[in-house]
């Protein structure tokens, strides 16, 4: 302790002496930082002033240096402490905003202290003050005697140390030999249990192969053990069954994702409260919707049409076929039929299986047979008895027009009324018929552009609906029936006229309305296009796909709904399809219709040589 004073006591001193030179420092810094702006750049000023401040704090050696550590004012009134450049380091914390201090050495008899000024920029004021040599001799042969006394006191801690561990030696290998001899004797006792915990964690890692060896002399262990070997047998033998029967399970499972896939009907699986558990690929293609919006949602949310099949379509779970059902699919209306088969047995229900199956092809395909036989019988007897009629009315009119001198006007308006309902009777009858018995398409090679100009030109003029043909400007090859498709593009043409001049007969048309019809023509790789657009009053979003079978029309008593379902024919005469839909919006035009005929096209061969190959495609 006393050593330990001594070493504070010289270190209180150096310190005491380094605060000291830090105030004056910091504070003669401050005042030549004041007086710059009086000085204004006076060096013989700054000097003077340099010299006053270090008098005044009885500092021995000042110096002004800059940040090369090369002195610019100097004011010495001690020789004997010359002037020594402050350390790199020293520089860098006072520019860290610090006032260190240069401590004296044994070489070093001096206290010095650096800090920035800040109204000189790149400058540093350096002081320092002597210290007296025997302090420093003093500080030095205290810190030696401080150093020895500590190597002295170590070297005793280590023999303490090595006494210590002798002793710790001999007492860990008493109790080794006590523990050693402990384990021998508990090892008798504790070996069965051990091979039972081992067993254990190899069975819980899913290991039932495992057995226990069975040791006479054991007693209540050994039946421990034989009851575990029993116990992990049975487990092995549960274990191979449930793995058996969950192989086959995935194995009718896989058959059956497989059948479902191949299968071209929808199938959805049902729970018993109706929410769907299961929709197979062909389900998602003929809906329309994909899988997470079909599958964990009730069929009357998911499906709201196949709502009302649930709970009346089984009993005793055999299938019982449901009405057709309407769906709207993107759009579309499409028609399904449709199935439901529930597993009950006795109280327990076990869910549903509704299968479907898209008819819309189908159940049109039916309506336009019955419409086709309808039509010819109507046109067989009807038009027997027309041209009689006919016949008698305009000899009525040729030979009793002269005779009759009374009401002579009413005998006129009756024979001419009765010849022009017949005409329009007959022109009705042509429509059945020509419904009724499509002609065979007389395919040969044409440009399809030559069949689109004809109908085009024929509604061009004379009348008040701006009407525009825009083609490609090269040939569209293919094989067709000019006649029967040009009387498909007059028919199309022709709706689209009446449809926009419906718009500019109505009372409520906008003031700026002007009637507009495009027919386009393109080719799109293998498949040629014919887009006809209007602005009329467009087509219906309920059963529009039902405007292509027969007698179906939105212009009331005015049509015969006969014209798309012509039209529907010839395109399919040829191997096309056709579309319905509304009419792109742009700023001209705010609603409308717009068709689609699209049909393969053909590569030119013998048309150059100017012998046509014909083709008979049945309708």
């Amino acid at each position: 302790a006393i050593i330990d004073n001594t070493l504070e006591v010289a270190g209180a001193y150096l310190e005491e002496h380094g605060q000291i030179i830090r105030t004056d420092t910091v504070s003669m810094a401050k005042d030549l930082d004041d007086a710059a702006a009086g000085l204004k750049g006076d060096k013989r000023k700054f000097r003077e002033l340099v010299f006053t401040q270090a008098a005044l704090r009885d500092l021995p050696v000042a110096y002004i240096i800059g940040a090369d550590r090369v002195v610019q004012v100097s004011a010495i009134e001690n020789d004997k402490i010359p002037y020594e450049a402050p350390p790199p380091q020293l520089i860098d914390a006072a520019n860290a905003g610090q006032v260190p201090l240069l401590m004296p050495t044994d070489t070093r008899y001096r206290i010095a202290a650096l800090t920035p000024l800040k109204n000189y920029p790149g400058t540093y004021l350096y002081v320092a003050r002597g210290v007296s040599p025997k302090v420093v001799r003093h500080v030095r042969r205290a810190e030696e005697g401080v150093a020895e006394y500590a190597r002295l006191r170590q070297a005793s801690g280590r023999l303490k140390f090595i006494h210590g561990l002798m002793y710790t030696m001999t007492a860990l290998t008493a109790l080794t030999s006590a523990i050693w001899v402990g384990l021998r004797f508990a090892s008798g006792l504790v070996a069965p249990m051990r091979r039972l915990i081992a067993a254990s964690q190899t069975v819980a890692r899913g290991d039932l192969s495992v057995e226990l060896p069975i040791y006479r002399g054991e007693g209540d262990l050994r039946r421990l053990s034989q009851n575990f070997n029993h116990m992990t047998r049975q487990l092995e033998r549960q274990r191979s069954d449930l793995v058996n029967a969950n192989g086959q399970l995935n194995e009718r499972r896989r058959v059956m994702e497989a059948v479902l896939a191949g299968v071209s009907a929808g199938v959805l699986g049902l729970d018993p409260s109706g929410r769907i558990t299961l929709a197979n690929k062909s389900a998602e293609t003929l809906l329309g919707r994909a899988q997470d919006s079909l599958v964990g949602k009730l069929l009357g949310e998911a499906v709201p049409e196949f709502g009302s099949l649930i709970g009346g379509g089984v009993d005793g779970g055999r299938r019982k076929p449901q009405p057709e059902v309407g769906v709207e699919v993107n759009g579309v209306e499409r028609t399904f039929a449709v199935r439901l088969t529930r597993e009950v047995q006795g109280e327990d229900d076990f869910g549903s299986v509704l299968t479907f199956d898209d008819v819309t092809d189908l159940v049109s395909a039916q309506r336009t047979s019955a419409w086709a036989d309808i039509a010819r019988r109507i046109a067989h007897e009807i038009k027997n008895p027309l041209t009689p009629i006919q016949l008698s009315a305009e000899r009525l009119k040729r030979k009793y027009s002269h005779v009759i001198k009374e009401d002579r006007e009413v005998f006129d308006k009756c024979t001419d009324t009765i010849i022009r309902q017949v005409g329009d009777v007959a022109r009705m009858v042509d429509e059945f018929s020509s419904f009724a018995r499509m002609p065979t398409a007389e395919l040969a090679e044409m440009d399809l552009r030559e069949a689109v100009r004809d109908p085009v030109t024929l509604f061009e003029h004379g009348q008040n609906i701006d009407l525009k043909l825009t083609q490609a400007s090269e040939a569209i090859p293919m094989l067709a029936d000019r006649r029967l498709l040009s009387q498909a593009l007059t028919n199309l043409i022709k709706n689209a006229c009446e449809s926009v001049q419906a718009v500019l007969d109505s009372s409520d048309r906008p003031a700026d309305f002007k009637g507009r019809v495009d027919v386009q023509v393109s080719r799109q790789g293998d498949t040629a296009l014919i887009e006809i657009i209007d602005n009329g009053l467009g087509l219906p979003k309920q059963g529009r796909s039902r405007l292509l079978e027969p007698y179906v029309t939105t212009k009331g008593a005015k049509g015969t709904g006969l014209g798309l379902a012509i039209v529907q024919k010839i395109v399919e005469s040829h191997g096309g399809t056709l579309v319905l839909d509304d009419a792109p919006v742009t700023a001209e035009r705010s609603r409308g219709a717009l068709v689609r005929i699209s049909l393969p096209t053909h590569e030119p061969s013998v048309l150059q040589t100017g012998q046509p190959r014909r083709a008979r495609v049945a309708s």
